[in-house]
């Protein structure tokens, strides 16, 4: 199973689109500084310095999408892909310095103000500069997206914040041309502590994905569905993914399937859940589990809705699957998912297996307590 010429495809176009933002922010922070030391404003030329940063944020995408590339080894099995989300992280780092930085000298611009001179052409450099900012962060955001690059995301957001940022500072000067009102300073402080709030967002977001986030909503229920659909599944559950990077989930799953199948027909049905799964959804499942399902007992689905009703009772349950009861060695066997708002699960597990073992006298109950690890 590989999509080599994918990921050869979308390291291009993350390469391509990092190389685009450079020369843009290159160009912006020559024009922005020399406008800012003629017109004496510290706005301006720390506006200059955020875009040189962008830069170098850009340039760290290109480092981190070429090393996350690197094939697979002894050291690392699963890939580097993960150094996407580090090379993100490097980025938010980035993101709060300029913030702080344009805070801090905000601050004391307040304390002792200047009165900066703003030229036609000074106000016209501003205009365009926030044109292509916005233009350039619709463009990267968007290209981040397809490309499934956290890194990419965070520099078309921070481009975002960059346009909003030489607005404040426009505005300022429109106030000060016009109306002889300095208000630089002060317009700064908002923008930054804007800033700094986005670079937490982002550094949080990109911690997320390398402590092991839960796996989306939609991926989770496309690929249980996908699972669902194949003749001879008839349920699926404990849907388990970890995520090596972009674009590299690999995990497991259990199927429920009829208790009368053979070795090799559970074989050969592993198999297809496999191929179908990464065919739609590109996502490796290097294990498939089984459930067995009860065939034509009445006792036995009987059962299975009296263990049901217990459980309604127990509002923390979140499903119950894998119900299985063997009549000849007096065995009863299934998961239970209990939320993580419970805060000893245990405690209410065994809750669970007393009053089934009660109602089922004779039985051995087996409970295995299930996470609540996907939709």
């Amino acid at each position: 199973m590989k999509n080599d010429g994918k990921t050869d495809a979308r390291e291009k176009t993350i390469a391509r689109v990092s190389l685009i933002s450079i020369v843009a922010n290159v160009a912006l922070a020559a024009f922005k500084a020399v406008a800012g030391l003629a017109a004496s404003s510290i706005s301006i030329i720390l506006d200059a310095v955020n875009n040189l940063s962008d830069s170098l944020s850009s340039i760290i995408t290109i480092i981190g999408i070429k090393l996350a590339g690197k094939k697979p080894d002894k050291k690392h099995p699963y890939g580097h892909g993960r150094i996407e989300y580090i090379s993100a992280s490097i980025i938010s780092a980035i993101i709060l310095y300029a913030g702080f930085t344009a805070l801090k000298e905000s601050i004391v611009k307040i304390i002792n103000p200047t009165r900066p001179s703003y030229s036609n052409l000074t106000l016209v450099i501003l205009s365009a500069a926030i044109i292509v900012k916005l233009l350039l962060a619709s463009f990267v955001k968007k290209a981040g997206k397809k490309a499934m690059s956290k890194a990419l995301e965070a520099s078309g957001d921070d481009a975002r914040n960059d346009a909003l940022l030489s607005a404040s500072v426009l505005a300022s000067a429109l106030a000060m041309r016009f109306f002889g009102l300095s208000l630089e300073a002060y317009v700064s402080v908002l923008i930054s502590v804007f800033i700094i709030k986005s670079g937490i967002e982002m550094l949080k977001d990109t911690f997320d994905d390398i402590l092991g986030a839960r796996v989306s909503s939609d991926t989770a229920k496309a690929v249980k569905e996908t699972v669902c659909n194949i003749p001879g599944v008839y349920g699926a559950y404990d849907l388990f993914l970890n995520d090596y990077g972009p674009k590299r989930l690999q995990g497991s799953i259990h199927i429920e399937v009829l208790d009368t199948m053979t070795a090799a027909q559970i074989d050969e049905l592993s198999n297809k859940v496999m191929v179908e799964v990464f065919n739609k959804h590109g996502v490796i499942l290097t294990a498939v589990g089984i459930y067995s399902r009860n065939t034509n007992d009445q006792e036995a689905t009987d059962a299975k809705e009296k263990v049901l009703e217990i459980l309604e009772s127990h509002k923390d349950v979140l499903q119950m699957h894998g119900f299985y009861m063997n009549k000849e060695m007096k065995i009863i066997k299934f998961d239970v998912i209990i939320s993580f708002d419970v805060k000893d699960r245990e405690t209410e597990c065994a809750r669970i297996l007393q009053e089934v073992s009660k109602e089922f006298p004779g039985y051995s109950v087996k409970i295995n307590l299930d996470s609540d690890m996907s939709d």
